[in-house]
């Protein structure tokens, strides 16, 4: 009942998890036909299904053989991603094996056996997926190469260190995640479904990756803890606790709040270059791609905005507000519409008495300047009363079948939650 109370209350979920049950999905993320595929490629497709939930629908969405360079690219990061994660590996072998790793796509029968983590066939089977990436463009190969080569050193700097000053944040989000943006940018260009300047401007490129991870850091803050991992900055922290891990005590609950809204208002500011970079955008199936992470994190950061549940349990968008977020984001006017309906919501929660509350105020001001609305996208979620009649008729008639969406349907809307 509990379910049937939530769906209650934002009828509009309903409507829009049948649609995209129906069908709606399809315009955004449609199938992809693996049977005309290689075998190396078709192994290449499962390792995607099988090690990330988050991207393989809408890497198998993209056009072309731009599909296939994002698909290694994606599996070869993993691979080295999985080498950092895993904790069995000594320090003395991890550091030259991160910084190194770029080296092994060119020696066909590289593999490494002994990993412990989940996701260890990648590089139990990394000769499969490094045969497909030599079988790519050498365009497409050098971009590949030369980010995985910045990734693996940066990855080494930081195992040892923690993040300390806000610069160290940006450089550590950068290794993670601004890299990731900066390649999968010289990819759309390199493909020639995007202009040239895509893949040259490489600060737009960044700040989208940056939005992104600083989002998962800021959401992820109790699960981070509860596993030994911290990647809040000391910087902002330290002004208001002794320890990280304080700031998940009740007695301590007013403090983290703000030190959570703090970073909130940090990675705003990369809005408006995610717009900017949006705005360049000209391929429909690369828009996608890009467009529907971005506007899912800007849901996030609205739900955690001076949101005390941050620091004692997890906060998800709902799988409905997911799925709308998805078949809506499919133009820049669109994706301005949503970006200004959330920084609202924010604004919206600033306290007075907030220390960030100016600078939040600020950069909320410098959005709005970006994203005013200018079509009917911006009042979406205004429905009559006969429709919201409607919606909770079908919601009580239909709880129990939502309640087990299609594994295909969860797939798609676990894009936004991780």
């Amino acid at each position: 009942m509990e379910l049937l109370r939530k769906w209650l209350g934002h009828p509009e979920d309903i409507y829009n998890l049948l649609r995209f049950k129906m069908g709606g999905y399809r315009a955004v993320m449609p199938r992809m036909d693996t049977d005309s595929l290689g075998c190396g490629l078709r192994t290449c497709y499962r390792y995607l299904n099988q090690t990330s939930r988050s991207f393989a629908a809408v890497i198998q969405a993209l056009d072309g053989e731009l599909r296939h360079a994002v698909c290694i690219f994606y599996l070869v990061l993993r691979a080295l991603d999985t080498v950092e994660d895993d904790m069995s590996i000594p320090l003395d072998v991890k550091v030259p094996m991160l910084q190194e790793f770029h080296s092994h796509l060119y020696q066909p029968d590289w593999k490494y056996t002994e990993s412990k983590e989940k996701d260890r066939q990648v590089l139990e089977d990394f000769p499969t997926i490094s045969m497909e990436f030599r079988n790519l463009s050498k365009v497409y190969q050098d971009v590949i190469s030369d980010i995985c080569h910045k990734m693996g050193v940066g990855m080494a700097e930081f195992l040892e260190k923690k993040v300390d000053s806000q610069h160290e944040w940006d450089k550590y989000c950068h290794y993670v995640a601004g890299l990731v943006g900066i390649g999968l940018s010289r990819l759309f260009s390199a493909s020639e479904l995007e202009d040239s300047i895509v893949g040259q401007d490489t600060e737009l490129a960044n700040s989208m990756g940056l939005f992104l991870q600083k989002t998962n850091i800021i959401r992820d803050y109790l699960e981070d803890q509860l596993e030994g991992r911290e990647f809040w900055p000391r910087e902002v922290w330290s002004r208001y606790a002794k320890k990280l891990s304080d700031l998940a005590k009740p007695e301590n609950i007013d403090v983290a709040v703000q030190c959570l809204n703090e970073l909130i208002t940090n990675a705003l500011h990369h809005v408006p270059d995610v717009l900017t970079y949006l705005s360049r955008l000209r391929n429909q199936s690369v828009f996608n791609f890009c467009a529907i992470p971005q506007v899912m994190a800007i849901a996030t950061l609205a739900a955690c905005y001076n949101n005390q549940q941050v620091f004692r349990g997890v906060v998800k968008i709902r799988k409905g507000q997911a799925v709308t977020l998805m078949m809506d984001a499919t133009n820049i006017q669109a994706v301005k519409a949503i970006v200004y309906q959330y920084v609202e919501e924010i604004y919206q929660k600033i306290p007075s008495t907030d220390p960030s509350s100016n600078k939040t105020q600020q950069v909320i001001a410098s959005i709005r300047a970006m994203s005013l609305p200018g079509s009917p996208m911006a009042s979406r979620h205004h429905y009559s009363p006969i429709y919201l009649s409607c919606a909770m008729l079908l919601a009580a008639l239909s709880w129990q079948y939502l309640s087990t969406l299609s594994t295909a349907t969860e797939e798609y809307v676990q894009a936004g939650e991780n």
